[in-house]
């Protein structure tokens, strides 16, 4: 009886970790939704110092951020295998408090690029808070905690978007620059004051860039670990792609009717609340069925909810269609986490995850370009109207049944867990 007690005084120790990455997930997801919509709105608002297109400017403020997240994040994701993994969730909250406030205070759209850049390169909560959990979950509970992680994603992008609004109408486009970088703070300061780290660097692990690049070669060399991101990459850049041209389809589907922002609204908030009412569900079956499962029936379904969307008729169909895209992501997302952290040593978790985060950055900066120039083609030189995007749908079907297909074929049944390193990170 008694060698059965510090069983509890562990998990305890874990599951303290995962809920205070949670409520700093939650935080920073809906600071950074709060400021997402209409970042576009901004960027006319503060104009070009030196009088370059505005769709110029709008292009580089969205696509900066990713291009310099998805090269900065190896290299964090390095970093956090090297120094310990709760100084890369401070650096991506703290860093991240500070650029977003000072995007509050931009005198021009060069200069929010700049500091979209900056933000690229410096933050990645995402990333940072599942390296921290992916260290110390047990491997049986892992498809629990990435589902946690992954609700408390979907809950802030849910809040978000409707909180930025409000502001945005009653105080102007500042002030909610100034309330994310707080929320962001406060995130930093629950884990600078709640999670205690003991951090042993691995025996035998090299430093400078040989070392890094040795790290990265480890973690892509691991048997399943390529097909994972390819899956990851895949199943991105099919949600991606939808965002921008969302509203255009509304607007199209509706005729230009002024209520269309309130629907395309509607279709989000549902998307991330069915999100966050299936991810640890799902996870959570994940642990018990096999992640590889729950990934491939869940990217089927998601295909199957998004090929009719390209057909509907009425905005309620959109709304009902587009939430069941937000349920069955539910599971896809946190199985892929949840895979690669099976398929990857504990000690290698930073860089396995940093180049996780590149590799949605990436798709995040290709899947607009991707979805223009399939509308293109499709009207033929003329200008799109708001029917012709209901393509992209059709696109985001094949995507996700091509990740379905990927996953089912390559990636082993049974992955095959590494053996500990001596990587002895723990957090309580």
């Amino acid at each position: 009886m008694h060698r059965l007690r510090p069983a509890p005084r562990a998990a305890s120790g874990w599951q303290r970790v995962l809920w205070v990455m949670f409520s700093a997930q939650l935080l920073s997801a809906v600071g950074f939704s709060t400021i997402f919509p209409f970042l576009p709105n901004y960027v006319e608002h503060l104009g070009s110092a030196r009088g370059a297109p505005l769709l110029l400017m709008v292009t580089l403020v969205f696509s900066g951020q990713a291009v310099a997240m998805a090269v900065a994040s190896p290299v964090w994701g390095a970093l956090s295998d090297r120094w310990g993994r709760k100084p890369m969730v401070e650096r991506a909250l703290y860093g991240g408090a500070v650029l977003i406030l000072l995007m509050g205070f931009a005198r021009s759209a060069e200069e929010l690029v700049v500091l979209r850049v900056l933000q690229g390169m410096v933050t990645g909560v995402v990333s940072a808070g599942t390296t921290l959990v992916a260290s110390v979950a047990p491997r049986e509970r892992l498809g629990y905690a990435m589902g946690v992680m992954q609700t408390g994603l979907w809950a802030g992008v849910s809040v978000g978007p409707v909180l930025g609004g409000f502001l945005e109408y009653l105080f102007g486009y500042r002030i909610a620059f100034v309330l994310t970088a707080v929320l962001l703070f406060v995130g930093g300061v629950l884990v600078s004051t709640l999670v205690r780290e003991r951090f042993v660097r691995p025996a035998g692990q090299r430093g400078g860039i040989g070392g890094m690049a040795s790290s990265f070669g480890t973690v892509l060399r691991a048997p399943g670990v390529a097909t994972v991101m390819l899956v990851r990459f895949t199943a991105w850049l099919g949600r991606t792609m939808i965002v921008p041209f969302l509203p255009l389809f509304v607007a199209g589907l509706m005729a230009g009717a002024a209520t269309a922002g309130i629907v395309t609204g509607l279709a989000i908030g549902v998307a991330s609340a069915a999100g966050t009412a299936t991810s640890i569900l799902l996870g959570r079956l994940g642990d018990r069925v096999g992640h590889r499962q729950v990934l491939v029936v869940g990217a089927l379904a998601t295909a199957a909810a998004y090929a009719p969307i390209a057909f509907v008729s009425e905005a309620w169909q959109l709304v009902v269609l587009y939430g069941l895209t937000g349920a069955t992501i539910g599971g896809v997302l946190p199985s892929i986490s949840a895979l690669l952290a099976q398929l990857t040593d504990r000690g290698a978790a930073g860089s396995a995850y940093g180049i996780d985060n590149a590799i949605v950055a990436a798709a995040r900066g290709v899947s607009p370009v991707i979805g223009a120039t399939v509308v293109g083609l499709l009207v033929s030189g003329r200008e799109p109207v708001g029917l012709d995007y209901a393509v992209v749908f059709t696109v985001a079907a094949v995507l996700f049944a091509a990740t379905a297909a990927i996953a089912a074929w390559r990636i082993p049944r049974d992955p095959t867990v590494p053996p500990p390193t001596s990587d002895a990170a723990t957090a309580r």
